[in-house]
């Protein structure tokens, strides 16, 4: 190994060195509140002094580069994780709630279907669709009488999340309008 490890100890270069590991976390923006990061900077370190070459180049360049990749490397892993945790999430949401049940961990009680109640005045239903837009609509049907997603909406119309949304502002409007009321025959 180099002739600096004769000259001083992984102490002595950790406490002139320290100040690096908290620079790259900060330049990195990481928030680490566990000091995970923190000890992997401490890791890198040790690592690097363990394997610097004075013939190589400069100490602190080989620091500095061994603290910065092994910092990002650890940032690119905890991404994984989470990108593959979110993945498993949305792929089984639908095994763990089939729309039927509301399940916890001692129980599942049985949801009612929200379009058999909501349709059961089928008159009033069509008269605000006959004062709608197609698109209006779509966001009364789908959000409120099915129960779906804005996202979902966007997705399934081929349509921005942003259209849906102002589909729903538009109605929104309209049902606080006394006159609009009064047109679809609603006492709401």
């Amino acid at each position: 190994m180099g002739e600096n490890k004769n000259q001083f100890t992984f102490e002595e270069i950790f406490k002139q060195n320290e100040r690096r590991i908290h620079f790259h976390i900060n330049r990195l923006n990481i928030q680490d509140s566990n000091q995970d990061f923190y000890r992997e900077g401490i890791f890198a370190l040790w690592n690097a002094y363990e394997t610097y070459k004075p013939d190589k180049g400069p100490m602190a360049t080989y620091f500095n580069y061994n603290i910065r990749n092994r910092l990002i490397d650890m940032i690119r892993k905890d991404n994984r994780r989470n990108e593959v945790q979110e993945t498993f999430i949305i792929e089984n949401i639908a095994d763990f709630n089939d729309g039927n049940y509301i399940r916890s961990s001692d129980s599942s009680t049985s949801i009612t279907n929200v379009s058999d109640t909501v349709l059961e005045n089928q008159e009033m239903w069509q008269q605000l669709k006959a004062q709608l837009t197609e698109n209006q609509w779509k966001w009364v049907y789908y959000h409120i009488i099915d129960g779906m997603t804005l996202k979902d909406i966007a997705f399934q119309e081929n349509k921005t999340l942003e259209a849906v949304k102002s589909w729903g502002k538009q109605v929104r409007k309209k049902l606080r309008d006394n006159e609009f009321r009064k047109v679809i025959d609603w006492k709401v």
